[in-house]
């Protein structure tokens, strides 16, 4: 084939590829003025990534001080919360009192933490989910924002503050007994007593306990002077 028909066959080639109808693109819109279709730009659709991570199983112990400081490592902490009884009924079987309502604040091993930066919350799920900590599974999760509820901060940065127990014993025994409250008393010590005696015999030890005196009678009521 000389130069000619190459240049011939080049030419025909170009006339064809000319001729061909090309394919348009698909648009959103054609404007009303006429001209070009337009497209809309293309968003990606953003991920809502919370910040706020529930760690459950917490260990006795690991409490507002120690978490704050072990889970700082990953980032900054913007609030924290571990959830905590108000009230919770103790028994005082020992001293022969009756049961009553304190406001012992234990822990209900479960908290909340939230972070600054969404990031560091997802790296702390991922990473601290299933951690040992004192013989104790964490269970750590993502909170969605949907799910938080309104009153979940409430009381966040109020410190626990130990039971005063002392002072409690010390109400429950200086309280004011009725007859038959004092009776109930004096016969728990007996029976407590004679139990003790029992295994003191049982040991062959020989001694001689002293004798326990209740005095259940009514206390004289007071002399009013006119």
């Amino acid at each position: 084939m000389g130069a000619k028909a190459k240049k011939a066959l080049k030419k025909n080639l170009r006339k064809a590829s000319s001729s061909t109808p090309q394919k348009k693109e698909a648009v959103d819109f054609l404007p009303l003025e006429g001209g070009p279709g337009l497209q809309l730009p293309v968003e990606k659709p953003t991920e809502d990534i919370s910040k706020v991570v529930y760690i459950g199983r917490i260990p006795h112990g690991f409490y507002e001080k120690e978490m704050e400081g072990f889970f700082r490592q990953f980032g900054v902490i913007k609030r924290l919360r571990i959830a905590r009884n108000k009230k919770s009924e103790i028994r005082f079987a020992s001293t022969g009192c009756e049961s009553g309502l304190y406001e012992t604040g234990k822990s209900k091993h479960y908290g909340f933490i939230e972070f600054e930066d969404p990031g560091v919350a997802k790296v702390v799920a991922e990473t601290m989910n299933n951690y040992l900590l004192y013989e104790h599974l964490l269970q750590v999760h993502l909170v969605p924002p949907e799910r938080i509820h309104p009153k979940l901060w409430r009381g966040f940065n109020i410190r626990y503050k130990p039971l005063d127990w002392v002072k409690v014993e010390r109400k429950q025994h200086d309280k004011e007994r009725t007859l038959e409250e004092r009776k109930k008393l004096v016969d728990k010590i007996v029976k407590r007593d004679e139990k003790r005696r029992k295994r003191i015999e049982a040991a062959g030890i020989d001694y001689e306990c002293p004798e326990i005196v209740g005095n259940i009678e009514p206390l004289p009521k007071k002399i009013r002077f006119e």
